[in-house]
């Protein structure tokens, strides 16, 4: 079995001066240092308010009563209102305006990626920066449906369809993954930031890559080691902080 093997921030640095096409995907690890827990971990709001995901992100149990789902994102929306994206989120949006930096894939729903400028993302999970009403596909932007959460129990359209933010549910396919996997095919560089890789289709998005991979999470990864493919366990802020510094006094 290759032996696994790290990269230094000059090294990550060098890499992306060299490459062309570089293309970030996210996990939740990314969002954490934000104050967003992982929704599942020891923190999160489905330990700490008790919600079941299997009937709050259950299409079918969204279908019969849409309310549980809407107790969960008034939490999760009066968490996100005012958390302001990371520097890793920042320096992800900086490189796409600087024509460095081609996509963001990511599993979140927190829409911080486009807080932060990032105008290309992919979100396979889905998010909640749109939702549509269900009946006659209106859209509707983040902030009209933050203020209809707080109005009303279940946000309803003018033609009296339920609203349901873009996000996939359990029961429903994921958005975009044929384009996601064009992009990270089509990479020089592909950068795996705060993704324990555990959660499928979109673990198995690392593979499509053929150029140089650099994962950055903290713990183990469920990618093995193979040439091209290198592993940091640190904090992504204080990484990449110093990769940024790096790539300013190139």
């Amino acid at each position: 079995m290759p032996h696994q093997q790290t990269i230094d921030p000059k090294g990550c640095a060098d890499l992306i001066l060299r490459s062309k096409r570089v293309v970030a995907l996210t996990g939740a690890g990314i969002s954490t240092a934000a104050g967003i827990p992982d929704f599942r971990g020891p923190q999160g709001l489905y330990v700490t308010r008790r919600y079941d995901p299997e009937a709050v992100f259950d299409i079918s149990a969204f279908r019969r009563d849409p309310a549980p789902f809407y107790e969960f994102t008034r939490d999760f929306l009066g968490v996100i209102h005012d958390t302001e994206p990371t520097f890793t989120h920042r320096f992800l949006a900086e490189r796409e305006s600087r024509g460095k930096l081609t996509a963001v894939v990511t599993q979140n729903i927190d829409s911080l990626h486009q807080k932060a400028g990032s105008e290309n993302v992919i979100s396979v999970h889905g998010d909640y920066w749109t939702s549509h009403c269900q009946a006659c596909r209106r859209e509707f932007a983040f902030p009209q449906m933050e203020e209809m959460v707080r109005e009303a129990p279940v946000p309803q359209c003018s033609c009296g369809g339920v609203i349901k933010p873009d996000i996939v549910f359990f029961g429903e396919a994921v958005h975009d993954l044929d384009r996601a996997a064009s992009v990270v095919a089509a990479s020089d560089l592909l950068l795996v930031l705060g993704s324990s890789l555990a959660v499928y289709p979109a673990a198995f998005l690392p593979e499509q890559a053929s150029g140089d991979v650099v994962v950055v999470n903290k713990g183990d990864v469920g990618l093995p080691p193979q040439e091209g493919r290198y592993f940091v366990d640190a904090d992504l802020d204080d990484f990449f902080r110093d990769v940024e510094r790096l790539l300013t006094q190139a």
